[in-house]
């Protein structure tokens, strides 16, 4: 047996491991994060848990070339679904922001399942076009346009934090398909600049800014879920108080459960149990860009995309979540894939982690 078909076996597994001991681990802490709320959160989350494992084998049973073939309408779909949640009626509004669309039994947030349609987009505009893009850089703009427009109607919406994670994700893949540094710096600087002016535009997002650089100035206003997570750290300290015995996630820190769910590890399994996350979620993330640079390296342009777009989406929401929770960021609302409580963002990222499984092993030309 050749040295090549070893190594695709050993990739499936290395991808295996750490995303199984992510899910038992996010079910524990949602678990123990949750008890001081109303509902069966566990339960809840282990429905959830066997959707996504259903979606999963789906997606993994779908050939590649299917996805490849109908690449444009992954790009409408997002489209479709984005438009769909601004519609009065259509969208259902929640703490101020309309990000989902009400279905039965169930809320579907748009951005999550758009992510899915834009990973596939990206992958098969940049393959049939790769050629091009070296003898026409200009082209790149084509697929960023088209992103952008995305973006642009996540932040109406308003969702600040996934647009960011979104369009970060594209730029990172557009410099791997062959971007030049020159354009990729500028549109980087471009959208600091974007990004800064709605910052400015919005009142609620200048007092976010205001409570990130100084939240103990405002405790009990803007500033009051960031004081709270860090005194989650502090309580932790090394060992922490070991598990279920947090005090923060007792009505004191909002969103225990979901966007910090961090501060719930840090102060529970201390700074010991939150290095040893990150460093669990940062060697998933590497074995998934190595899948990436492999199919690369044998000619799969298309399955190599896909996962540069899967590791930088999770490595992008992964920094943002522990910067929020650190105080390294400003309050946003993005969960930990695979740890937080919530099944839009549990089923699409196994939905986009199957797409990564399927490239591990798959020997589609």
């Amino acid at each position: 047996m050749s040295a090549q078909s070893l190594q695709m076996p050993r990739h499936s597994a290395l991808l295996l491991l750490p995303w199984l001991v992510l899910l038992v681990f996010g079910t524990i802490m949602v678990g123990s994060s949750s008890v001081a709320m109303a509902g069966d959160y566990v339960t809840r989350q282990l429905v959830n848990l066997c959707i996504s494992i259903f979606l999963l084998a789906i997606v993994v049973a779908t050939p590649l070339s299917f996805w490849k073939k109908y690449y444009r309408l992954g790009w409408f779909g997002a489209l479709a679904l984005v438009v769909l949640v601004l519609i009065p009626g259509v969208g259902h509004e929640v703490n101020g922001a309309t990000r989902w669309i009400r279905l039965p039994g169930f809320n579907l947030q748009a951005v999550e399942v758009a992510k899915f349609g834009l990973m596939i987009y990206l992958a098969g505009y940049l393959t049939r076009y790769h050629d091009e893009l070296e003898r026409a850089p200009a082209r790149i703009f084509i697929p960023l346009a088209m992103v952008f427009a995305i973006c642009a109607l996540v932040v109406a919406e308003p969702d600040l934090g996934s647009a960011a994670v979104v369009l970060a994700a594209t730029l990172s893949v557009l410099f791997m398909a062959g971007a030049k540094l020159r354009f990729v710096l500028l549109m980087v600087v471009g959208g600091i600049a974007l990004f800064a002016l709605m910052v400015w535009l919005e009142p609620f997002r200048m007092r976010r800014m205001a409570a990130f650089t100084d939240p103990w100035a405002v405790p009990f206003d803007t500033g009051y879920q960031l004081v709270q997570a860090l005194i989650a750290f502090g309580r932790g300290e090394v060992f922490g108080l070991g598990l279920g015995e947090g005090i923060q996630k007792l009505s004191y820190l909002p969103e225990a459960h979901n966007d910090f769910i961090f501060a719930v590890i840090a102060e529970e399994l201390g700074s010991i149990g939150a290095i040893a996350c990150i460093v669990l979620y940062s060697f998933f993330v590497f074995v998934i860009l190595a899948v990436a640079k492999h199919r690369l390296m044998l000619g799969d342009r298309f399955a190599g995309y896909c996962c540069y777009f899967v590791g930088f989406i999770f490595a992008y929401q992964f920094l943002v979540n522990v910067g929020v929770n650190v105080g390294v960021l400003p309050t946003k609302g993005l969960t930990l894939p695979f740890i937080s409580y919530g099944g839009n963002s549990l089923m699409v990222s196994c939905a986009l982690f199957a797409v990564v499984l399927r490239c591990s092993w798959s020997k589609e030309p």
